[in-house]
C-alpha cells in the first residue's frame, strides 16, 4: 500500500480553502498520492508531513495557535527538522525570529533567521500585484500582496530567494518557506510545487 502525503492547512483565518484546492491540484499533476485538510487542533499536527500557515491578522492566529496549543506542536516537529511549512503573508510573520515592531500580542514561532516587518507596504487599500522574479523559475511570477509584510533582514541558513527593489518578499531556510504575497489567489501552481519538493 502506498502511503499517503498529508498536508495540513492552520484553519484559523485566511484563504484556507484555496490553499488546498491549489495544494490538491500539484498533488493530482504530479500524480503524487495525498490528500490536504484543515489542522484545527495540535493532535493534528502529529499525522501531517507539512503544514501552511495561511494569511489573516498575525496578532489573532498566534493567539489562537498558542491557546490550542498547535504553536508548540509546530515547534517541537520544527526543532526536530520533521515539518517542512510554508508560511504566507501573516504566516511569513509568525515563522519570524524578530519583528521591528516589538509587541507582546504576537508569539512568534521563531523559527527562521529572519526578522519581519509587518503591513510594510501599507494597509488594505494599498494592496497590489506585481509581476516578480524568484530564483529557480524560469518566468516572471505575477503576486499579490494584500497588507503585505517585508523581509528586513535575514542571516544563517536563512535564503533570499525573491525581492521587490531593496525589499525581500520570499525566503527559504532548509523546509522551511516565507512569502510575503498569497500564492494562493493565483492561478499559478508553481510555489505550491515548490513547497511540495521540501516535503
Amino acid at each position: 500500500m502506498v502511503n499517503k502525503i498529508k498536508i495540513g492547512i492552520v484553519g484559523v483565518q485566511g484563504a484556507i480553502s484555496e490553499h488546498g484546492f491549489i495544494m490538491q491540484k500539484v498533488l493530482e499533476k504530479e500524480k503524487i498520492p495525498g490528500n490536504v485538510f484543515v489542522v484545527r487542533n495540535k493532535t493534528d499536527v502529529d499525522n501531517i508531513d507539512a503544514v501552511i500557515l495561511p494569511g489573516g491578522e498575525s496578532t489573532t492566529i498566534s493567539n489562537v495557535l498558542v491557546k490550542s496549543g498547535i504553536d508548540k506542536a509546530i515547534i517541537d516537529r520544527i526543532e526536530h527538522n520533521d515539518l517542512p511549512v510554508m508560511g504566507t503573508c501573516a504566516g511569513c510573520v509568525l515563522l519570524a525570529k524578530e519583528l521591528t515592531d516589538d509587541t507582546d500580542n504576537v508569539k512568534l514561532l521563531q523559527a527562521m533567521d529572519m526578522k519581519v516587518k509587518r503591513n510594510a507596504f501599507g494597509r488594505q487599500k494599498n494592496s497590489f500585484e506585481q509581476d516578480i522574479n524568484i530564483n529557480g523559475f524560469s518566468k516572471h511570477y505575477h503576486a499579490v500582496f494584500i497588507r503585505a509584510p517585508v523581509i528586513k533582514k535575514t542571516w544563517g541558513n536563512c535564503k533570499i530567494i525573491s525581492r521587490i527593489d531593496d525589499n525581500i518578499v520570499m525566503v527559504k531556510q532548509d523546509n522551511l518557506l516565507a512569502l510575503s504575497f498569497h500564492p494562493e489567489l493565483t492561478e499559478d501552481i508553481r510555489i505550491h510545487r515548490y513547497f511540495l519538493n521540501l516535503i
